[in-house]
């Protein structure tokens, strides 16, 4: 009896990384991956060749300078003895404020107009077609200066609050303040700040209060904690409701989480609302936003609300009309059917286009120069390359602060855009 053998495997050949299907994707990949290797690296030796024989280096050292100059709207302390590094986190952060206030409200703005241009009302229909067409087919910065002489021009200066007899008024009891300079409102004190900042008192009469970072991160942080619980309780009330057919009611629970432990925290920092009011030739205290931010928030908003409105419209109109007849057989309301039954189905299709906008919103702030808002566009891709004449340094930090920003936003919106997708069996 013979014992039976495997055949031998045929040894490699380098042919094969061509001809083998097996391997020549492999292969044109690392072709591929070293050619634009050596792109790259031929790129930035040239560049860098060049910049030596110009008599400059390839240094980020000016972060480190003094910048000497100032930046009309902070989020964080700032004076210009500070450095260009620290310049350009200011610049970030009102970066990041005109963009998430301008993602949120673009949002609510095109959800409101799309449904809207979809309305048996024939003047509302009309109105909201004439506002996305508007916006839509107007340059970006057209609107933001146009809105911008309106704001400042149209609203009083803080002069004519001044008087026994004043040309103009604040708002809701003497809290709001709408100038040609600024919107003035309210904002949150702490008498018991955990910042070590020096509390300043608002008026004569009123307890002295600060307003520091470490006291908000405190409350954030209890929120986020909060949040979760709510999570875990809507959890343990999903389970047990595919357990038993029956959901447990919960939601004082999850509003006494909510509230409670914030109560808590803003009782013992000792929090007190300060009102703006008027002292020597303006407003001071209270929460200021610059007639230069307000005019490009407005700006961004209406503009990328439009185009939402077009998406959130494509949207409805994708799901089947079926749909809306059986909810309506039902014996639901109009409203009800388009909050539970369309706009879900529509968002898996609304998604994908809206990050795109919510991208677009987020380049566009970049023209806050135009308004002279100190976005990082103006502070390190403007006055810190001026100062120091490093144009491909700043510029290279520039590009990569919005490469790394919006991918943040589409990785969040992806994660979004994954979890309402349907589930296949």
């Amino acid at each position: 009896m013979s014992a039976m053998t495997d055949p031998p495997k045929p040894a490699f050949r380098l042919s094969q990384l061509i001809y083998d299907t097996r391997y020549r994707s492999i292969t044109i990949q690392v072709v591929a991956f070293a050619l634009i290797a050596y792109g790259i690296w031929a790129l930035v030796s040239n560049t860098i060749g060049n910049l030596a024989d110009l008599g400059k280096d390839f240094d980020f050292g000016f972060l480190g300078q003094s910048a000497g100059y100032d930046i009309n709207q902070m989020l964080i302390p700032y004076d210009n003895q500070d450095t260009h590094g620290r310049a350009a986190l200011v610049g970030i952060a009102n970066t990041l404020l005109v963009a998430v206030m301008g993602c949120v409200t673009a949002l609510v703005i095109g959800v409101l107009a799309g449904v809207a241009r979809l309305s048996k009302n024939w003047v509302v229909a009309k109105l909201m077609a004439v506002y996305v067409e508007g916006f839509r087919n107007i340059p970006l910065l057209l609107w933001i200066l146009l809105i911008h002489a309106v704001v400042s021009e149209a609203l009083p200066q803080p002069n004519a609050f001044r008087g026994a007899d004043p040309s103009a008024s604040m708002l809701l009891g003497d809290s709001v303040a709408l100038t040609g300079r600024g919107f003035y409102f309210p904002r949150i004190g702490f008498t018991n700040s955990l910042s070590g900042t020096e509390a300043v008192a608002p008026r004569e009469g009123y307890t002295a209060v600060a307003s520091g970072g470490m006291d908000w991160l405190v409350i954030l942080g209890v929120l986020a904690v909060s949040l979760v619980g709510i999570k875990l309780i809507r959890n343990r009330a999903s389970r047990i409701q595919e357990s038993t057919g029956v959901r447990p009611t919960t939601w004082y629970t999850q509003l006494g989480l909510l509230i409670i432990p914030t109560g808590i925290v803003l009782t013992v920092l000792g929090a007190t609302i300060v009102t703006p009011y008027l002292k020597g030739f303006n407003f001071t205290e209270g929460m200021f936003l610059r007639s230069a931010l307000v005019s490009l928030w407005v700006a961004l908003s209406l503009y990328t609300g439009a185009f939402i409105a077009e998406t959130v419209r494509a949207g409805i109109l994708s799901v089947s009309k079926g749909q809306s007849e059986a909810a309506a057989a039902l014996g639901m309301q109009p409203g009800r059917t388009m909050s539970l039954v369309i706009l879900p189905q529509a968002m898996r299709v609304i998604i994908p286009p809206l990050i795109s906008q919510f991208l677009n919103l987020t380049k566009n702030s970049s023209l806050a120069l135009a308004v002279g808002y100190m976005d990082v566009r103006a502070t390190l891709g403007g006055i810190t390359i001026a100062q120091t004449g490093r144009e491909l340094e700043g510029m290279l930090l520039l590009g990569a602060f919005y490469l790394t920003l919006s991918l943040v936003i589409s990785g969040a919106m992806n994660i979004y855009n994954n979890s309402t997708k349907l589930m296949e069996r």
